[in-house]
């Protein structure tokens, strides 16, 4: 019923508080809801239009459910616009539409950078097809929706069609041109303006008293490396540390085995952010864990950078794509798998909130171990579902000051 993300069913509470407060003024005793130009809006305003024609519930899920099959569109679009085709090689990026910052329930997050990898697709194919104003004028409005859905996502989508302009105009101007690198710095910055209008709204966002949120924790370097580690956690720690230390073999041969090459635009996009990825605190404005949301895509471009060598055989590059589909199912297979047992629990917890009456107030506990199990329960926040099903007041929802 409910997609088993830690943080989603408090996110369920707080749209039910948005669509629900006009209508039942008691709920006006425990919350409180306005709406302000923030960056971080992207399903909160997709379930204004959809929860009236499908329900919260089933307009929240499927949601939830397009932002893989956008992930992988975006990665797969990208791979095709650098390469020319979609080579083996980026059958290893497709499980990490399903990583750590997914299955945390980041939902505006993972739609922004869903989103961001599409928009970025199409920056590459105008800037491949040399539509250039066409280009400017449609990524106007574009960058500030991102910006509306998450602001993670067009910083994302700056850096990286910032990476891809520096390459295009370098390769442009480099026979017989003095400064190349130089005057392809300053014209990559110059193309990415149409992307900037968002940094008004950013300042808009981030300035007044009403500002709340810090950004603190900067290179905490244990973490960053357990952020590695975790990009493909979900409930098997065996299977999701082997999972990723495969995708990293792959890489590893990208630089010693002579029949797979790195493109360089995506190399750069992906040393970028792995720049980005040792640069960024642990919470910006309040929301926490943003290096460790970056830590999948960083990886991903890293993947989808690589493609077989001109030349290699049709037998060689059939080994490759086998391996890639294979390490692929097996994922996809184990999130299913995972996602049902979830599921079991889900529905067991969720059998208790018929009992309840509406408007009730209701203190809820939820057990923890004291380590940090590799396996959340992914009930850390089901009581959420009492005010979403019963408009009950539940101590569920958290404060973070500067975020949702």
């Amino acid at each position: 019923q409910i997609p088993p993300l830690v943080d989603l069913p408090g996110h369920l509470g707080r749209y039910r508080v948005q669509l629900a407060i006009g209508a039942n003024p008691w709920l006006s005793q425990w919350y409180d809801f306005r709406w302000s130009l923030i960056g971080n809006l992207g399903v909160d305003l997709l379930i204004e239009p959809l929860a009236p024609v499908f329900g919260l519930e089933l307009a929240v899920k499927l949601i939830v459910m397009a932002i893989p099959a956008l992930t992988v569109s975006g990665l797969l679009w990208i791979a095709r616009e650098v390469h020319g085709r979609i080579p083996a090689t980026a059958l290893f990026a497709l499980p990490l539409a399903y990583s750590y910052p997914f299955q945390f329930g980041f939902v505006n997050f993972a739609l922004g950078m869903a989103l961001a990898l599409n928009m970025f697709a199409l920056w590459l194919r105008l800037g491949r097809l040399n539509r250039l104003r066409l280009r400017a004028a449609v990524f106007v409005p574009l960058s500030c929706l991102l910006w509306l859905c998450h602001t993670f996502g067009w910083g994302v989508l700056g850096i990286l069609a910032f990476s891809a302009e520096l390459i295009r105009q370098y390769d442009l101007r480099r026979n017989g041109a003095r400064h190349g690198w130089v005057n392809a710095f300053v014209r990559a910055g110059l193309n990415c303006v149409p992307l900037a209008l968002p940094m008004v709204l950013m300042v808009l966002w981030r300035s007044g008293d009403h500002v709340t949120g810090k950004t603190q924790d900067w290179f905490d370097w244990r973490w960053k490396m357990n952020w590695i580690t975790m990009i493909l956690r979900d409930r098997w720690m065996p299977f999701d540390i082997a999972s990723v230390t495969l995708l990293f073999v792959i890489l590893l041969r990208g630089v010693r085995d002579q029949r797979i090459e790195y493109s360089r635009n995506l190399g750069l996009s992906a040393a970028f952010l792995l720049v980005v990825y040792i640069l960024l605190p642990r919470i910006v404005f309040g929301s926490a864990y943003a290096d460790m949301r970056l830590a999948p895509f960083m990886l991903a471009f890293a993947l989808i950078a690589l493609r077989p060598r001109p030349g290699v055989s049709l037998r060689g590059a059939s080994v490759i794509a086998a391996i890639g589909f294979s390490f692929f199912a097996a994922r996809l297979t184990a999130t299913t798998v995972s996602y049902l047992m979830y599921d079991r629990a889900y529905t067991q917890a969720l059998a208790a909130i018929d009992r309840v009456p509406e408007r009730a107030r209701v203190v809820s506990f939820v057990g923890r171990r004291c380590r940090d199990d590799w396996a959340y329960s992914r009930l850390e926040h089901i009581p959420g579902m009492l005010l979403v099903r019963k408009l009950a007041y539940t101590n569920d929802q958290w404060s973070m000051a500067g975020a949702q």
